[in-house]
């Protein structure tokens, strides 16, 4: 579904500020796969989602989503094969637009816009219905305007709006980051079920190692622009945090980085 192969990304080439961002990476998602990715700050994490999604262009290698080679796509262009979920509830969607407007927009993305009536009856019912998946009262509050919304709810329909269409590959950036520890853990469950109900390949990055461990069926450590570290099935299962700081221990040459990568 996706594949990346021998990526390279070089941030500020030739100066004192040069960063390798990306070092020869090849990685591949089976379709379905569930991939959470963990690493220390600097480690390439965010950059792999912003070359996959086309934020930007990769200085050499190939990236291929579904079979058609992306690489030189522009991001508006990739636009049609992923969902992406940021970090800041705030992105993602328009706060004075109504919810039901949100919605209304994320099912007409890569559709040809026209004159027509805005959101029909029977579109207005199949948004309640999805409304209610959420379980958080959303659905009788259809007209109110996203920006009234707690960053929990937010992030919730920022999810829903991203899979409303089953994406090829779903991208989730930190996407609990900013949340309370309660309301994380209620994106991160109805995370879990969108992806396995309608059986999405997914990316998503995270600091909370046990949380990387529970959700998804493959886990990638990440450091100075490689994975050191690809797990999955039974084996993954049996990983405990302590297993996952001596590999990055063992990698990496040692010493932790001072970063998030230690959260548990």
């Amino acid at each position: 579904m996706l594949k990346l192969e021998h990526v390279v990304k070089v941030f500020n080439p030739g100066t004192v500020n040069e960063k390798v961002a990306l070092n020869d990476l090849s990685l591949e998602l089976k379709d379905g796969d569930f991939c959470t990715v963990i690493g220390g700050n600097g480690a390439g994490k965010s950059t792999i989602l912003n070359a996959v999604a086309g934020t930007w262009l990769v200085d050499r290698g190939r990236i291929t989503i579904d079979g058609k080679d992306v690489t030189r796509l522009p991001e508006h262009k990739r636009a049609a094969f992923l969902g992406r979920v940021f970090q800041d509830p705030m992105t993602g969607t328009a706060a004075d637009m109504e919810i039901e407007e949100n919605l209304a927009l994320a099912a007409r993305r890569g559709q040809k816009r026209g004159l027509g009536i805005g959101i029909t009856r029977k579109e207005r019912e199949e948004y309640r219905e999805m409304l209610k998946i959420l379980d958080l009262g959303l659905e009788d509050r259809m007209t109110a305007k996203v920006g009234l919304l707690s960053g929990g709810q937010r992030q919730a329909l920022t999810l829903l709006m991203a899979t409303l269409k089953k994406p090829k590959l779903l991208l989730l950036d930190e996407h609990t980051a900013a949340l309370d520890p309660k309301t994380a853990k209620k994106v991160l469950e109805l995370s879990a079920r969108i992806v396995e109900e309608s059986h999405l390949t997914t990316l998503m990055i995270t600091h909370n190692m046990k949380d990387a461990i529970y959700y998804g069926n493959r886990l990638i450590m990440m450091h100075e622009g490689r994975v050191i570290f690809d797990v999955s099935g039974e084996e993954k299962k049996k990983l405990t945090v302590p297993d996952l700081l001596a590999k990055f221990e063992e990698v990496s040459g040692g010493g932790i980085a001072n970063d998030r990568m230690v959260l548990s």
